[in-house]
């Protein structure tokens, strides 16, 4: 494996982190999640004009032909900036499916996404059941020339401002499983908008005998589709963790060398001392994992879906015990709302119990012996 960045890579990520640095900071975005505001328009508009919007997809439907390296790399400055807007919701995942489908879908919604001129969703999570590439909840029957779908999908990234929304759902007799896109106005569709507790938007989406026609269908290997974008999706989570986590190690160190106790500061107490180096550990077992899951998908390894739900696992891990560490060496101050400290730690949890959280990932990793 090479961990050498070329150059074109490393362009980017400068680029990421001059550019967010300068256009976010943790005022805004707090009074932003409190007032639930997730997307930023002109920021939107921006991200698309950055490129980063076509980042991740082919030459041949308007992207810039980049892969899960570079796709890790942004994702890490996002999560660094701790951005709201919908990236991870709108570009990876229904980019993902939509990137996948026939060629008169890609032409009519994933060239206004790359634009930043559509907001899409991907509705998977569930009551009663984690993520699955192969079923749902909901369920539909053929009528004719279209179907008509029913049920309720919870928790979908994005709902709130999607115009369609990308539905698995099972024959209600076959169980067959099928991809649709349905457009947000379209009768019968509900959507309950709320917030996440990193502040990201989300929402219940209801459907009640939604009537679609056969052009709204995803034709195709359906599951592949689904278990290949959930693996970029895991993997740009991965990333968006590892630039919260290493936030969190490096803010902490700041402080411990600012704040003095006793006349001296944080930073010359032996057993803070060993408590940052085992946060800076933690964040490099991470990383460690997180390469390694990057370029064994992308080499094509026949262990990269264990890396990858070993990876996903440790998000929860190691996301929660650099946090819990970085608000105590905060002292009380890592408490309050105003410190970015319980904004990162928020983060991670989300990125934790989104698409399965540690204990569904780890249980992925065992097999039977014999």
């Amino acid at each position: 494996m090479d961990f050498t960045l070329s150059e074109e890579q490393q362009l980017l990520q400068d680029s990421a982190h001059k550019f967010l640095r300068d256009n976010v900071d943790i005022e805004r975005r707090r009074m932003r999640a409190r007032q639930g505001d997730n997307l930023d328009a002109a920021m939107w508009s921006q991200f698309a004009e950055l490129g980063w919007l076509a980042l991740p997809f082919s030459e041949d439907d308007g992207g810039l032909g980049g892969g899960v390296v570079e796709s890790m790399l942004l994702n890490e400055e996002l999560g660094r900036a701790l951005v709201l807007e919908p990236y991870l919701a709108n570009v990876v995942l229904a980019g993902g499916i939509l990137s996948q489908a026939g060629a008169q879908h890609r032409a009519d919604y994933l060239g206004p996404l790359l634009e930043g001129k559509l907001q899409a969703a991907v509705a998977i999570e569930e009551y009663g059941q984690t993520f699955s590439a192969e079923k749902s909840g909901v369920v539909f029957s053929r009528n004719g020339s279209g179907v008509v779908l029913s049920g309720s999908k919870h928790c979908v990234l994005n709902a709130n401002h999607a115009e369609i929304i990308i539905v698995p759902a099972c024959d209600r007799d076959s169980g067959e499983l099928a991809l649709f896109i349905v457009a947000r106005d379209q009768p019968g569709v509900t959507v309950d908008s709320h917030r996440l507790v990193n502040g990201m938007g989300a929402g219940r989406v209801a459907l009640a005998d939604v009537a679609v026609d056969g052009v709204a269908e995803i034709i195709g290997d359906v599951s592949a589709i689904i278990a290949d974008t959930l693996r970029r999706t895991w993997l740009a989570m991965g990333a968006q963790a590892m630039g919260a986590m290493a936030c969190l190690q490096q803010m902490t160190l700041e402080y411990s060398k600012n704040r003095k106790q006793f006349g001296l500061p944080l930073s010359a107490f032996q057993v803070l001392q060993h408590r940052m180096v085992d946060m800076f550990i933690v964040c490099e077992q991470f990383r460690s994992l997180l390469l390694a899951a990057t370029l064994k998908y992308q080499e094509g390894h026949a262990d990269a879906d264990f890396a990858i739900h070993a990876m996903k696992a440790r998000i929860g891990i190691s996301g929660r015990k650099v946090a819990h560490e970085a608000v105590q060496l905060h002292g009380g101050m890592g408490m309050t709302d105003e410190m970015a400290v319980g904004h990162y730690f928020k983060h991670l949890v989300a990125l934790d119990l989104l698409l399965g959280n540690a204990d569904q990932h780890q249980a992925r990793l065992y097999r039977p012996i014999g």
